[in-house]
């Protein structure tokens, strides 16, 4: 189905003209909608955010709502499109960040803003998707990573392809951070890591493993999760700065 405002490109998504205040490009006989795409996607956000992300359903949503779950497909075709509305629901607008000072400072900030948004919703690093979500907070956010590498000589595309990098990182860290269960344990209680395998590790069946461990130390102020997202970002960014600088030499004529 073809968009009329635009003969030869697909009609853009209901819930996604409701998004971005367009108006219903289908719109369905009937009663007239009585909520809004935020409505929906708070509804949603609460769910996963109180119970987990499976627990969010048409069926839970419309209920916490009020409402029959038929009426939400007034707003929405598909569980898909309601995971999209309720994934840019949780980042909301983007978090005030530096427009000065170094690219590599700011790409730092825009990447701590976002694992702050991930911490406190980790379901958002974990909940499949099948489809970027393009709502207009997420946007946003994307915009604001993008600007981060301005004053850069890398192309447009290198710029996107440097955030979706950057993004790929924190969004893994965070999931694998939450499976194993370290987002809300005390790290400073009961084993660590290093402890733990220091007490199967033996330097003669793994002295590699063995020897790396003894480096690591056992410090109690170590913040696992602090400690491996900087050590990834940077090591993220000293390939960006690289990249960077081979774009700054000129070629020989």
């Amino acid at each position: 189905m073809t968009s009329p405002d635009r003969p030869g490109y697909p009609q853009i998504p209901r819930h996604l003209a409701l998004l971005w205040d367009r108006p219903d490009p289908a719109p369905r006989r009937g009663p007239r909608p009585t909520l809004t795409i935020h409505e929906i996607g708070h509804a949603a956000v609460a769910i996963a955010d109180g119970d987990g992300f499976d627990a969010v359903s048409m069926k839970a949503v419309a209920s916490r709502l009020g409402v029959t779950t038929m009426s939400l497909y007034r707003y929405v075709d598909s569980k898909d499109d309601l995971l999209e509305v309720m994934v840019d629901d949780a980042y909301g607008p983007v978090t005030p960040l530096p427009e000065t000072g170094p690219w590599r400072d700011r790409v730092t900030g825009w990447a701590l803003a976002v694992t702050a948004v991930l911490r406190r919703r980790a379901w958002l690093a974990t909940m499949p998707m099948s489809r970027p979500p393009v709502g207009p907070n997420v946007l946003s956010w994307t915009n604001a990573g993008v600007f981060a590498f301005s004053d850069t000589a890398l192309t447009g595309q290198q710029k996107m392809s440097a955030l979706l990098l950057v993004d790929g990182f924190v969004r893994h860290h965070v999931r694998q951070a939450s499976q194993m269960g370290l987002l809300d344990a005390d790290d400073h209680v009961g084993l660590t890591y290093e402890r733990l395998v220091a007490e199967f590790v033996d330097e003669a069946r793994f002295p590699h493993l063995a020897e790396a461990i003894t480096a690591l130390g056992d410090d109690p102020d170590d913040d696992f999760f602090d400690t491996e997202l900087a050590f990834g970002l940077d090591v993220i960014l000293d390939g960006v700065h690289d990249l960077i600088e081979s774009r700054r030499i000129e070629p020989k004529t």
